[in-house]
């Protein structure tokens, strides 16, 4: 029997007679591939939802990318198919102002019937993580979340064939590099005068703005978060509005690793320190040499960044990304303002001093991500592991720590975790491998249009 929390609907009860309008309400839920999926309610159907949970079948929490079961995980048939809930996630209800018909929408988690935190839902793994932070060492993860992705001509893009997008203010199309080229920004200002309004109105701490590397390629910075797993819920629903806020501009917008074979492809940094009970940053450094915590940090993200590859990189496509003197890096190492390392200690004051996490592509689930950062540095801290020496000039020049460079290899290096297995636990590990290496095997099984290219008459 599901549990029933009174007073818990207070929240819903309280937006719907303020917002009298809405009648469409999406419930969002963020699968283990980084899929939002969910349902539409309407507004009678809210209260009770926020109430005493919603329903939804066990085999929507193995899905693959492409929405299909993974029966081989074990959570489809053998489990009868069963029923958990979807439970709200306070104060993620908002307006969906790009949204035609009056909507709203709100981020759910997803639980047992008796209560209990799913192990395989990708938020609850994070909050699991940063418990062990707050309650065994009496700090708290500080971190925001950087998202690069491309502006695409829609209909190119639908087609196969993607390109930059025409300006929304002229004629022209980019086609170079122009890293931080303000042109571009003003090429697509009414995007992005929309994206700001729509952004305030969620509330999402959207901050700097820049034209990236590649044409149609942008990056947008959140601002930093002393609740990381809120930092994580704010990054899926900036992700959300952009995709929206560029199909409402004719445009499509994707978070792909690497659309383009000829340029550059769109990472998700994370900006990431450790703060004390009084908030001071315990990572401050006028010499980041000497702060032996941020060192032990660094040293336990390196070791478990090998078995979290499947997890920064979860796809087929990510792989193209790391490619060197790309930008992304190819090997565990880190460096003191040298953007060619996986760990990076960007400049600034002593009081800000924190690591930019570089591994990852847009297309990863942050929870997930946030969470094996965590789970490396809470490894580095407790058992004291030694970084190494910085690498400084080029890092891709450098012999460093190896880390997998295909789809296959990451599988296998994470069904071999130890680490991760310690903090996401062994269920988690072994569902999402199961379900990473189905897919993959899925990929794989089907020609594509290089092979014919390649081998139909070579072979």
């Amino acid at each position: 029997m599901a549990v029933v929390f009174p007073h818990r609907d207070a929240e819903a009860r309280a937006f719907i007679e303020a917002h009298p309008d809405i009648q469409s309400f999406h419930l969002v839920w963020t699968d283990l591939c980084g899929v939002a999926r969910g349902k539409v309610l309407r507004a009678d159907e809210v209260a009770p939802a926020w109430r005493d949970g919603r329903f939804m079948p066990i085999s929507a929490l193995v899905l693959d990318v492409t929405g299909q079961d993974v029966p081989e995980t074990g959570l489809v048939f053998d489990e009868g198919d069963r029923d958990l809930l979807m439970w709200p996630i306070p104060g993620t209800m908002k307006r969906m102002p790009w949204a035609a018909e009056p909507s709203a929408q709100y981020l759910a988690t997803v639980h047992e019937l008796d209560g209990t935190p799913h192990y395989a839902d990708p938020r609850n793994a994070l909050q699991r993580i940063v418990t062990r932070f707050t309650e065994e060492l009496k700090m708290t993860p500080v971190g925001a979340v950087e998202l690069e992705f491309f502006l695409m001509d829609r209909k190119a893009a639908l087609e196969g064939r993607p390109q930059a997008p025409q300006s929304l203010i002229n004629e022209s199309r980019p086609m170079h590099y122009q890293a931080y080229y303000l042109q571009d920004l003003e090429d697509y200002g009414p995007f992005f005068r929309d994206l700001y309004a729509y952004c305030e109105a969620q509330g999402l701490p959207a901050k700097t703005l820049i034209s990236e590397y590649a044409p149609g390629q942008m990056e947008i910075v959140l601002r930093h978060r002393a609740d990381v797993v809120k930092a994580c819920d704010e990054a899926i629903m900036l992700k959300r509005l952009i995709k929206a806020t560029a199909e409402q501009h004719g445009m499509a917008a994707t978070f792909m690793a690497k659309p383009y074979s000829e340029w550059t492809g769109s990472g998700m940094h994370i900006h990431i320190s450790l703060g004390d009970e009084a908030g001071n940053n315990l990572f401050a450094a006028e010499d980041p040499m000497q702060n032996q915590l941020l060192l032990h940090a660094i040293g336990g993200m390196k070791a478990a960044m090998a078995e979290s590859m499947l997890i920064f990189a979860p796809n087929a496509n990510s792989y193209r990304r790391f490619r060197r003197n790309s930008y992304a890096p190819v090997s565990a190492s880190w460096g003191i303002n040298n953007r060619t390392v996986s760990l990076r200690i960007p400049a600034g004051p002593a009081q800000g001093c924190h690591i930019e996490h570089r591994p990852s592509g847009a297309d990863a689930n942050p929870y997930l991500v946030m969470g094996a950062i965590l789970a490396g540095m809470h490894h580095g801290i407790t058992e004291k592991v030694e970084p190494g020496n910085p690498v400084v000039g080029n890092g891709y020049e450098r012999r460093a720590k190896y880390i997998p460079g295909n789809w296959y290899d990451a599988v296998d290096a994470f069904w071999r975790a130890s680490i991760l297995k310690e903090y996401f636990g062994k269920e988690f590990v072994d569902t999402y491998c199961t379900l990473k290496e189905v897919e993959a095997d899925r990929f794989y099984a089907e020609p594509i249009a290089r092979d014919f290219e390649w081998y139909l008459r070579t072979v």
